[in-house]
Formats: structure tokens, sequence, C-alpha cells
């Protein structure tokens, strides 16, 4: 890998680039990190999107504006569900893949009911409504019993985002396709990670990822929930620079 490796990490929903502060404070030498706002989230000024291949697009575009050929390119929940798209889209983009507290598997009938009563909340509501019904979720155990004050900075990060765009992110993961079966066609080095106290997409659903990429790694991290970027900041950014340096070396 260059003396610059770009690596392009997608945030999850309903947040925003800033989630992947600590990461950008704890980045290798030699590796530049992209945190680009999905469509419509966060400093965005493009309309939000209603389907994961328009975000993935949206990254491809970020990619060509920073003149960049290849990247590590990884995500956290929604964003893991657009990396995945992307890989679907531009496999040649790839030099590494990271997904980080994700899964492969399109909603289940129950999971898009829930985010159809979601859609009539924000509607109804706003982001404020969103971010009632997920902070329990978000946050693991530990991290609400130890660092209850991590709640306001995640409350701050939803409400933030505009209605129109959660609805558009949640239009887009309920249509989104399995991607199980791409999991196989995976050929780059690929880190998968979780937290341990994750509810939303919980380390079973990392298993799965993991047995299903060929050569991949796991690391599921104690003490983490559903974000777990911030909930274990060091032991997250610690996982990926490992990944990255060994990425520094091979390719």
């Amino acid at each position: 890998m260059s003396s610059e490796g770009p690596v392009v990490l997608i945030h999850a929903f309903p947040l925003d680039a800033s989630l992947w502060d600590p990461q950008l404070s704890e980045a290798p030498a030699g590796f530049r990190f992209i945190t680009p706002d999905v469509p419509g989230f966060g400093r965005s000024t493009d309309a939000p999107a209603r389907s994961m291949d328009d975000i993935a697009r949206s990254v491809l575009r970020v990619l060509d504006h920073e003149r960049v050929d290849r990247a590590v390119i990884g995500g956290m929940s929604m964003g893991g569900y657009v990396t995945l798209a992307l890989y679907r889209m531009a496999p040649e983009r790839f030099a590494g893949m990271i997904l980080a507290d994700t899964r492969a598997t399109a909603d289940s009938d129950q999971q898009r009911e829930a985010r159809r009563k979601m859609l009539a909340a924000v509607r109804d509501g706003g982001p404020s409504a969103v971010a009632d019904e997920m902070l329990p979720k978000l946050l693991g155990a530990t991290t609400q019993r130890e660092r209850p004050e991590l709640a306001k900075t995640v409350r701050a990060m939803i409400e933030g985002n505009s209605a129109d765009a959660i609805a558009g992110a949640l239009e887009a993961m309920m249509g989104r396709p399995d991607s199980t079966p791409l999991l196989r066609a995976i050929s780059v080095p690929t880190l998968v990670i979780c937290g341990a106290e994750d509810v939303l997409t919980p380390p079973s659903d990392s298993e799965a990822l993991h047995a299903g990429i060929t050569g991949s790694r796991l690391a599921i991290l104690n003490g983490a929930g559903h974000l777990s970027n911030i909930e274990s900041p060091d032991m997250f950014s610690i996982t990926v620079n490992t990944f990255l340096s060994g990425l520094s070396s091979s390719l």
C-alpha cells in the first residue's frame, strides 16, 4: 500500500461522520482516513438517498473527488450495508474491508415492520422521536452504566440530522438485498468487528460474516454495544490500526 493509504469509513444510522472522530485522532502513520457524510446527513449538501446503491454511488463520488483509485473501505451498521453494496458495484476500488457492528442479511419481516414504525415516528415527531426510540439500543449496558454522558453526544448527532434524511435511510435499509451470497466473493483482506453487548447486530451476525468471508479476521470488543468505536474507542482503534498495519506490508 502507498505511503498515504486511504481508508474510507462510513457512519452508522442515524448519526453522521463525526462518529469517527476518535479514530481520526488515532489514525496510524501512513494512512489517511476519509469519513464522508452519507447524502442528507451531517454536513452533506446532497439530497437524501433512498437506496443502498444510491448511497454507495455517493461514496464512489467521494473517491473520485479525492482521486482515490483503491482504498480500505468500511462502515459501521448502515455503513456496513453501504460497504457491501459498494463491493457488489465496484470491487476493484477495494484494497481491504472493515465491517463493524453490521450484518449481511436483508431485513426480516419483523425488522421491516419496526422500520415502518420508525418512519411514522420520524414523520410525526422528527429526529427526537428516533433518538428516544434508538438510544437504549445503540449503547451497550456497560456504557449506559459507566458512561451515561455518551448518550447526550449520540442524541445530539441524531437530532442534528433532518427527518427527510432519516426517512430516506430507513427506506434504503428496508429495501437492501441479502448480501450473504456476496460474502464468498469477497477476496480482499477483511476485518469484522463487533461490540460484545450489541443488541441490534449481535456478535452472532459478525460471526456469520467472518464465517462467510474467507480469511477474514474477527474481533469482539468487551464492554461495548452497537457503537463500539465510541464505546470502546481505544480498543477499536488498536484493532483497526493493527489490521491496517498488516495491510501496509502485504499490499
